[in-house]
Formats: C-alpha cells, sequence, structure tokens
C-alpha cells in the first residue's frame, strides 16, 4: 500500500518523504480507500519514511521492472527488443562520512522504461553487478544488450551468450590491447555504411558508421563485427568550428543478423538513456539534490521515480514535468495511469 502510494505522489511530482505525506494528507477519502488507506488512519510521514527505508532495493526494482515489462509492447516482427546498462551516481546522498550511492540500471531502450536496477556497494564497482542486474530479467533470447567501456568484458559476453542475449559493447583504453587492435584495422579503406545528421540544442552532428567482418585478428570471444563510430560537431553560432569523436565498439552480431542502421539505432539508441531517464531524474525530479541519504532511501527513491517514468512512458508522455503537473491537479490521475480503480 505505501509503496503504490508512493509511486503515485511521484507521478505528480513529489519528490520527498515529507511532500509523500503532505499528498497522502490532502488525498480525498474515496482516493484514499481505492489505495488501501483508512481515511481515518493516514500514514504519517515518519511511517512512509521508515517503511521506505527498511525495503530492499534490488527486490523493489525488480518487482516494478517486471511489471513494467508486462506493459511494453512487443518488438515488431523482424526487429529485436534493446536493452542498454548504464550507471548513475546519486550525488545527493553523499555525506561527510560516506560516498554518493552509485546505482547501476537496465533500460528499454525504445520506450525509455527501466526494467532492472541494483545497487553498486562502496567497496566493489559496476562489473560486478552486472550478472545481478541483468538476473532480475527473465527472458533475454535475441535482446541486443549494449553497454559502454567498462562492461567490456569477457566475464560479460560468456553470460550473455548464456542467456541467449546478443551484445554491442563499446571498447575504450581500459582493453588497451584490443583498443589498438580496432585502431589498427583497415577504416580508411572501409566505406561508410551508415550516415545520421541530427541538428538540436544548438548544435548539428553527423555520425557515420563503418563496420568490419572481424573473423581472425580480434581477441574477444564471439566478436563478429568491429565498428567504427565517428561524431562531428558544430555549434550553430559558431559554423566554421568543429569537433571530432571517435568510439569503437565491438558486436558478436554478423552481418546477416543486424543491418548497419540498426547498429546505428541501437548505438545511438543507448547514448539516449542519459537524456530520457538520467536528465529526467535529475531535472524534474531534481534528484542530485535530494537531501533522502539514510539506509536504502535513496536507491528506493531512484526505483519510485523510475517506476513514474517508466509508467508516463508508455502512456505516450514525452514531456515528463508537464505530466507530473498534470497529475498533481488531480489526486485521481495518478491512480488512473497505475490501473487503480
Amino acid at each position: 500500500m505505501v509503496i503504490t502510494t508512493a509511486v503515485c505522489a511521484v507521478v505528480a511530482g513529489y519528490r520527498s518523504y515529507t511532500a509523500i505525506a503532505e499528498w497522502v494528507t490532502d488525498l480525498p477519502a474515496d482516493t484514499a480507500m481505492l489505495l488501501g488507506i483508512d481515511p481515518g488512519r493516514r500514514p504519517s510521514e515518519s511511517m512512509i519514511r521508515r517503511l521506505l527505508q527498511a525495503v530492499d532495493p534490488d527486490l523493489l526494482a525488480a518487482t516494478i521492472g517486471t511489471w513494467l515489462a508486462t506493459r511494453i509492447p512487443p518488438a515488431a516482427s523482424g526487429s529485436r527488443r534493446a536493452i542498454a546498462v548504464d550507471g548513475k551516481t546519486l550525488r545527493g546522498s553523499r555525506t561527510r562520512t560516506a560516498a554518493a550511492r552509485h546505482v547501476l540500471a537496465a533500460a528499454d531502450q525504445s520506450t525509455g522504461v527501466v526494467l532492472a536496477s541494483t545497487d553498486v556497494h562502496s567497496k566493489t564497482n559496476e562489473i560486478t553487478r552486472f550478472d545481478t542486474l541483468l538476473d532480475q530479467i527473465g527472458d533475454l533470447r535475441g535482446v541486443v544488450v549494449t553497454a559502454d567501456a567498462l562492461h567490456c568484458q569477457r566475464d560479460h559476453v560468456a553470460y550473455l551468450a548464456d542467456r541467449g542475449a546478443h551484445w554491442i559493447l563499446t571498447v575504450k583504453g581500459n582493453q588497451p590491447i584490443l583498443h589498438e587492435q580496432l585502431t589498427g584495422l583497415l577504416w580508411r579503406q572501409t566505406p561508410e555504411a551508415d550516415r545520421d545528421t541530427d541538428r538540436g540544442h544548438g548544435r548539428r552532428e553527423i555520425r557515420t558508421l563503418k563496420i568490419l567482418s572481424v573473423a581472425a585478428g580480434i581477441e574477444f570471444p564471439h566478436a563478429a563485427q568491429a565498428i567504427q563510430i565517428r561524431r562531428r560537431r558544430r555549434r550553430l553560432d559558431e559554423p566554421r568550428r568543429f569537433t571530432t569523436e571517435t568510439v569503437y565498439a565491438i558486436t558478436d552480431l554478423q552481418a546477416h543478423q543486424a543491418r548497419p542502421w540498426q547498429l546505428a539505432d541501437w548505438i545511438r539508441g543507448h547514448w539516449s538513456i542519459e537524456n530520457k531517464i538520467h536528465w529526467v531524474r535529475d531535472v524534474t525530479y531534481d534528484e542530485d539534490r535530494s537531501q533522502i541519504r539514510t539506509g536504502t532511501g535513496p536507491q528506493v527513491m531512484a526505483a519510485l521515480r523510475n517506476a513514474a517514468i517508466g509508467a508516463l512512458r508508455l502512456a505516450g508522455i514525452t514531456n515528463i514535468a508537464a505530466a507530473a503537473r498534470h497529475h498533481a491537479r488531480n489526486a485521481n490521475r495518478p491512480l488512473a495511469l497505475l490501473g487503480i480503480t
């Protein structure tokens, strides 16, 4: 009851234990009863805080992810589902004696819905939590998993192979031999396989993609193709100044399994998670300045924000801030969004 109530309050844009309790206090009696709340004995701020701080964040994230996954439309015929693995530091959770909490998440690329998340303990890093994170997702067969260079690990691709998943992994200096092998391939003689132009945020960006089969010469298990992505950007107010960035990636997908434009879309989709999820949590929900720091509170609140954003995304909403204001104006609207009638 408290978890569902908290998700409803977060859908309406409420950000703290105190704000959630105020939302509960203002609920009409009939709305409170729909949530299983006795209008005469509504949970207080201290009760809500104690209950949320006692919740297992990984179990909560898995439950929310499973619920959201059932609401995602199936992939179109002939296409593959793609899941992006990415981490985020909860900067507001930092204290004088403890580092900020860090959460690793897996998000559906097409919808921007978080399907799983797990706490990354201060004494470890994202690498050790990769399997634990994806274990929360029941079926990965045929799914394309994208991840940044930190997760370009042999153990990770072995795990994904066992789960029947495909992968696209960025390669950087943390794999120096592999990175050197990729940069040494015959890219100049390789024609562009895909080109895309994007304009927004006061800049224009041209992205080109080249692909090479790597049947031999690349020391990484299951690698079938090497990818070079070149991004050339210029500010619209400085048309003569360009910046160029070249990034390399590898995938186990063979040429007949994915077309160049699909690889480009999945790579671009991975980077877009920053805008679809992290940016919304920081700007709309002010996550980086949240004062919730005790117990598992930071991770639990992150899971609740993911639940709210996911439910709104699946309703076809793109402007989360406007949607929060809309749902704040009528206490029944968050319940209707979650299917509580």
